[in-house]
């Protein structure tokens, strides 16, 4: 299996984002969920050798492309679902084809334009950050 590369690709950095979208959201990072306190102290004060994952874009981050992916799987759904096992689910694009009875070629295209419609649904947010940056102030979603 050949592994995925986004540098130097036009919508690489998108792409990026989707991966890393995708690993966060497998690991349930953003999913609240009850802790037991007497859970909470055995995982503080137990050292664990690896910790867990670290991430390269914020919570904030993946839930605007959390959101971002959902408004394109109402707007087109085959587009949608086909971003979700790619990216989300890690299926390659030969597996998501032989699941929806279409070629490899068709699932390729349509997660190539999947990650531009989310490419350009952040493009607002992205606008913010950097005003927010230059006027030295934060961002509140």
């Amino acid at each position: 299996m050949k592994k995925r590369t986004y540098a130097g690709k036009a919508m690489g950095d998108t792409e990026w984002l989707l991966e890393q979208w995708g690993w966060w959201r497998m690991d349930g990072v953003g999913v609240p969920r009850y802790t037991s306190s007497l859970y909470a102290l055995i995982r503080d004060n137990t050292p664990c050798e690896g910790g867990g994952r670290r991430y390269s874009l914020t919570d904030d981050q993946a839930l605007a492309i959390d959101g971002a992916v959902a408004r394109l799987t109402k707007r087109d759904a085959q587009m949608g679902d086909f971003i979700w096992l790619y990216f989300g689910a890690k299926y390659p694009a030969l597996r998501i084809a032989r699941l929806a009875g279409v070629s490899e070629a068709k699932v390729r295209e349509l997660v190539r334009a999947g990650a531009a419609w989310v490419d350009a649904a952040l493009e607002g947010l992205r606008g913010r950050e950097e005003d927010a940056v230059r006027l030295g102030r934060r961002v509140c979603s």
